[in-house]
């Protein structure tokens, strides 16, 4: 069973433009970083991404999945085997009354505005988010002292038999950046949220403000994976390598920004390794000088 014979039978069973191969993933992620995948896979429905699972696990092939790429480091040597990326082609938000249908491929900021456009409060808080909400289930994302668990009904996902699957919020195992599907390797296909009515002037101009506020002070303006460390508990990640004197600290084309200290960024050709020695020397350096040791936040994946 070889990863030719399955990209074969992935070609015959998608349209052309859906299977890429040596993709650079550098095109994928919002870091702008990473090396080529074998095979780079994108299908658009729920027949196709089952197709793809079962034929992936058919011919035992390493399968990585990823959504709009925001809270990724993919390492310079790239992904072996077959990436599945749902994206815009996967997209589509419902709405029926209080509850809200997204697929995983819909951006946070998308299905948040778009509740937001239905009177419907509890997704304010993520309106800024980068990712996809696949990627945000994945993760129990959170901002603004929000998380994504608490809006969740039911997620309906794909196994590697090629059976959907349909978990309740309890049975989706979240906690702090975390869900169980990071455990067993199902792929998210759609996310049922249960939300509240509100007034739609108030939940926009909370949004305005939330956005407002991001924009003030994360760096935007540069290619990132979002927050690079996870909350210590007591502190902020972001605080403790500004008072360590951080700020600007560069290796190669990554650099701690200057805008905020909580966010690594690629200024400029940046490789993995560069932001791998980079998160290193910041760790060191804040158990240093406070004594709290920082765990990275983005999931590093692919062959160093």
């Amino acid at each position: 069973m070889s990863l030719q014979e399955c990209i074969n039978e992935l070609k015959q069973a998608l349209p052309q433009e859906a299977v890429l191969l040596d993709e650079p993933m550098a095109k994928h992620t919002t870091f702008k970083i990473g090396g080529p995948a074998d095979c780079f896979v994108m299908p658009s429905t729920i027949d196709e991404a089952v197709t793809v699972i079962k034929t992936i696990h058919k011919y035992n092939v390493p399968l990585t999945m990823i959504g709009n790429g925001s809270n990724l480091l993919v390492m310079d040597k790239g992904i072996r085997g077959v990436v599945v990326n749902l994206n815009e082609r996967f997209s589509k938000i419902e709405q029926k009354g209080n509850l809200v249908y997204a697929q995983c491929g819909a951006l946070m900021a998308d299905v948040s505005k778009f509740a937001g456009s239905c009177s419907l409060t509890g997704l304010e808080f993520a309106v800024g988010i980068p990712g996809s909400i696949g990627g945000c289930i994945f993760m129990n994302a959170g901002a603004y002292d929000g998380e994504i668990k608490n809006a969740v009904k039911s997620v309906t996902a794909v196994n590697k038999n090629g059976k959907l699957v349909h978990y309740t919020k309890e049975e989706a195992q979240f906690g702090y950046r975390h869900s169980i599907f990071q455990d067993n390797g199902d792929l998210i296909l759609e996310v049922e949220l249960e939300l509240a009515f509100g007034d739609k002037e108030a939940i926009e101009a909370k949004m305005a403000d939330l956005t407002a506020r991001r924009e003030a002070k994360q760096p935007l303006e540069l290619p990132s994976a979002g927050s690079t460390f996870k909350r210590p508990p007591g502190y902020f990640a972001g605080t403790l390598i500004d008072q360590t004197g951080l700020k600007g600290l560069t290796v190669g084309g990554a650099q701690v920004s200057t805008k905020h200290a909580g966010f690594v960024v690629n200024i400029g050709g940046a490789t993995a390794q560069n932001v791998l020695d980079l998160i290193a020397q910041v760790q060191q350096r804040v158990y240093e000088k406070h004594g709290v040791k920082l765990y990275p936040e983005v999931k590093m994946i692919g062959e160093q």
